[in-house]
């Protein structure tokens, strides 16, 4: 049986008195949340039309999205899936209506798992030398700037053993690649990141 914490388990309890109507509209919330992040407009008109605060539709939407992780995490086929939700105080009408979004955006949710449940090495330390070939015998005036760089990475935290990983590249293409790493980090920052990665843990 599915085991959530005590904080989820309560973002749940509003969507179990909702009617099948209503599940269905905040099963397409947390497709929308999942790919682009959650929606505040959307949320406020939904807010107004159930009569709730907003913040109480972010919460069922983050509670929602937190539960079908939660059964991809946990691999659950349609019975366990069945008895996790029913046990949740949802209908049977809700299950179904749930278990269609959860077999149908599965790929979708267990893609979300893996990115956030990346195992990738560890930086430790870097080592860099700067090399120029400034002629050659079919070129005797030329100048070719590398760059070579020493990576040391450690595959497990467990583990004492040191990788170390060289890699050789010229001036322009070592701007373009910091600029894209860059871009990562400002993206991984992001508070959409931020928010699926705190649900998933």
């Amino acid at each position: 049986m599915l085991e959530l914490e005590a904080d989820h388990t309560e973002q749940l309890v509003f969507l179990t008195k909702q009617s099948t109507q209503v599940l269905q509209d905040f099963c397409k919330l947390v497709v929308d949340y999942l790919q682009k992040g959650p929606n505040l407009k959307i949320y406020s008109a939904a807010a107004k039309k159930l009569q709730v605060e907003s913040q109480v539709i972010r919460k069922c939407v983050e509670g929602l999205l937190n539960l079908l992780l939660e059964c991809c995490k946990s691999k659950l086929e349609k019975d366990r899936f069945q008895e996790s939700i029913l046990s949740l105080g949802f209908s049977e009408e809700h299950e179904a209506i749930l278990y269609k979004l959860y077999s149908v955006k599965r790929e979708l949710f267990t893609k979300a798992l893996s990115y956030f449940g990346l195992k990738l090495p560890e930086y430790l330390d870097m080592e860099w030398r700067f090399e120029a070939q400034i002629a050659s015998r079919s070129m005797l005036k030329q100048v070719v700037p590398l760059v070579t760089l020493d990576f040391a990475l450690k595959n497990d935290s467990s583990s004492d053993q040191i990788e170390h990983v060289a890699l050789q590249t010229d001036p322009n293409n070592l701007l373009h690649l910091a600029q894209e790493l860059e871009l990562a980090v400002r993206q991984g920052h992001s508070r959409h990141i931020r928010r699926i990665s705190k649900i998933i843990d």
